[in-house]
C-alpha cells in the first residue's frame, strides 16, 4: 500500500514538473518574440494617424464623427423620434453624397454593377 501512494506521488510529481517546464519554456517563447518583434514604427503611426486627421478636418460635414457627438444628438433628440429621423435621414443623404465625391470611380462602378453593366466595361 504504502509502494502505490508512493509511485502515485511520484508519478503526479513528475506531472507537475513536466508542466512547469513546458510553461517555463512558453514564456520565454513569448517574451523572446515580444523583444525581437518589431512592433510599430512610430513615425509611421504617426504620418498616419496625421494624415487620416487632416482627411478628416477636410470634410465640411455637419454628421457627427465621433460617438460622443452622436450621443449629444441622440440625447438633443430624445423625446422628438420626427425630429430625429428626418436628422438620420439628412445625414444619410449627405455621407451618400460624401462617398460619391470621394469615390467617383468606385460609385460609377457600383451603379453600372446595379444596372447589370459588368464593373470592368468601359464607358
Amino acid at each position: 500500500m504504502t509502494n502505490l501512494i508512493s509511485k502515485a506521488i511520484a508519478n503526479i510529481s513528475s506531472v507537475l514538473n513536466q508542466f512547469q517546464v513546458k510553461r517555463f519554456l512558453a514564456v520565454v517563447l513569448v517574451g523572446f518574440l515580444v523583444l525581437t518583434t518589431n512592433v510599430a514604427n512610430e513615425s509611421g503611426n504617426k504620418a498616419l494617424t496625421n494624415k487620416i486627421n487632416q482627411a478628416l478636418d477636410q470634410n465640411d460635414s455637419q454628421r457627427p464623427k465621433t460617438t460622443g457627438e452622436w450621443n449629444r444628438e441622440a440625447r438633443e433628440t430624445e423625446g422628438a423620434p420626427g425630429e430625429r429621423l428626418k436628422r438620420i435621414a439628412g445625414q444619410s443623404a449627405e455621407a451618400v453624397k460624401d462617398f460619391g465625391s470621394l469615390y467617383p470611380d468606385t460609385a460609377e462602378r457600383s451603379a453600372n454593377a446595379e444596372q447589370g453593366k459588368p464593373t470592368w466595361a468601359g464607358k
